[in-house]
C-alpha cells in the first residue's frame, strides 16, 4: 500500500496556534515503526493546470504570490508564507498521486494529510487552502476519459470528518458525476453549510451505536443512488471522543468500526479507494495520531485482502 506525505514542509505558525501541525510527522513516524508495509513517498506539488481544474486562476496566483486579501487569508486560518503555499500544493499533489496509484493498480492508497474539504473554487477556509479531493476527482475523470475513451468516471466522496465538507459540496453542486456524502456534527463548524448530495447531521454527544448506525444508513443510501468507479474517503479523526473540537463521543473501537464499514462497502464493489486524514484536534496529540494509525491498519488489511483475493466475496465487517 502506498502513501504520500509532505510533512517536512512545515508552516511557520505563531505561538499558541491551535492547528496541530506536528501530527503529520508523528503519523509518518508511527507508520514506519508499526506498519512498514505502507510504502511512503514524498508528495510532488500539484501544478497550476491541475489546480485550475477546480480553482480560479486568480486564487491560485494569489496563494502563490502572497497577495490574497487579508480577510480571505484569515478565513483560511494560516498566515501566508512561501512554505504555506508550497505545502498546500503538495497536500493536493499527495492525493493526486494516491489517486493515480489506485486507478492504475486498484486497492487503497493514501495521503498522510489532505481532506481539505473547506476550500471553495475561489477561496479557502478552516485550515484548507486548495481542495485536494475536488482536484483529484476532476483530474481522474479527465485522465479516465482521455485514456479509455469512456464517459466520465463516477466518483463518490465519502466525507466522515466531523465538520461538513462545505467547499466540496459547493464545487460539485451541479455535477451529477460526483456524489458528495458528508456525515458531520449538526452544530459544528462550518456554521453555514452547503447542501451535499447526502448530508447526515449528528447531535452533540453522539456515541458509537448511533454513529455507526448513521454510517450504515448513509452507505446504504449512497449505494441506492450512485454507482461509483472511484471512492475518495475522508477518514477524519475528529469524531473521536478525545477530540477538543469534535463534540461527539465515538470510541477508538467505534472509529475503527467506521473505517471497516467504508472499506467493506468498497470491497463489495471492488472499488479503488483514496484515503485522506482530514481533521483531528485531540487534547493529546497522540490521541489523534492513534486514531489515524488505526485507520491505516484497517486500510492496509483491506488493500492486502483485495490484492490476494480480487474476485472473492467479502465477509461482513
Amino acid at each position: 500500500m502506498h502513501a504520500f506525505y509532505a510533512d517536512h514542509f512545515v508552516l511557520p505558525l505563531p505561538p499558541g496556534h491551535r492547528f496541530p501541525m506536528a501530527k503529520y510527522a508523528r503519523l509518518r513516524e508511527r507508520l514506519a515503526q508499526e506498519l512498514p508495509q505502507v510504502r511512503m513517498h514524498e508528495a510532488l506539488p500539484a501544478t497550476d493546470g491541475e489546480l485550475a481544474l477546480v480553482h480560479s486562476p486568480a486564487y491560485i496566483d494569489a496563494i502563490a504570490q502572497g497577495t490574497l486579501a487579508a480577510p480571505l487569508q484569515r478565513e483560511i486560518g494560516f498566515p501566508w508564507s512561501p512554505a504555506m503555499a508550497e505545502r498546500a500544493r503538495r497536500s493536493v499533489g499527495a492525493t493526486l498521486q494516491a489517486a493515480r496509484e489506485v486507478m492504475a493498480h486498484g486497492g487503497v492508497a493514501a495521503n498522510l494529510a489532505g481532506g481539505t474539504h473547506h476550500a471553495y473554487a475561489d477561496k479557502g477556509g478552516g485550515f484548507c487552502v486548495f481542495n485536494d479531493f475536488a482536484v483529484a476527482a476532476r483530474l481522474m475523470q479527465a485522465e479516465h476519459a482521455r485514456q479509455r475513451g469512456r464517459a466520465p468516471l463516477q466518483v463518490a466522496i465519502i466525507d466522515l470528518d466531523v465538520h461538513q465538507g462545505n467547499g466540496t459540496a459547493r464545487i460539485f453542486a451541479d455535477d451529477r458525476s460526483v456524489f458528495t456524502l458528508s456525515l458531520h456534527g449538526a452544530r459544528n463548524f462550518p456554521f453555514r453549510k452547503e447542501p451535499s448530495d447526502l448530508d447526515v447531521e449528528l447531535p452533540d454527544g453522539c456515541a458509537d451505536d448511533e454513529y455507526l448506525d448513521a454510517v450504515d444508513r448513509a452507505l446504504d443510501e449512497l449505494a441506492h443512488r450512485f454507482d461509483p468507479g472511484l471512492v475518495l474517503y475522508l477518514a477524519g479523526a475528529d469524531p473521536h471522543e478525545g477530540d477538543r473540537l469534535g463534540r461527539l463521543k465515538v470510541s477508538y473501537d467505534g472509529m475503527e468500526a467506521r473505517d471497516r464499514r467504508v472499506m467493506h462497502w468498497a470491497w463489495q464493489r471492488r472499488l479503488p479507494v483514496v484515503m485522506a486524514m482530514g481533521g483531528g484536534y485531540g487534547h493529546d496529540l497522540e490521541t489523534t495520531v492513534q486514531v489515524q494509525v488505526n485507520s491505516y491498519r484497517v486500510a492496509l488489511e483491506y488493500h492486502q485482502r483485495l490484492q490476494r483475493q480480487p474476485g472473492a466475496l467479502a465477509t461482513a465487517p
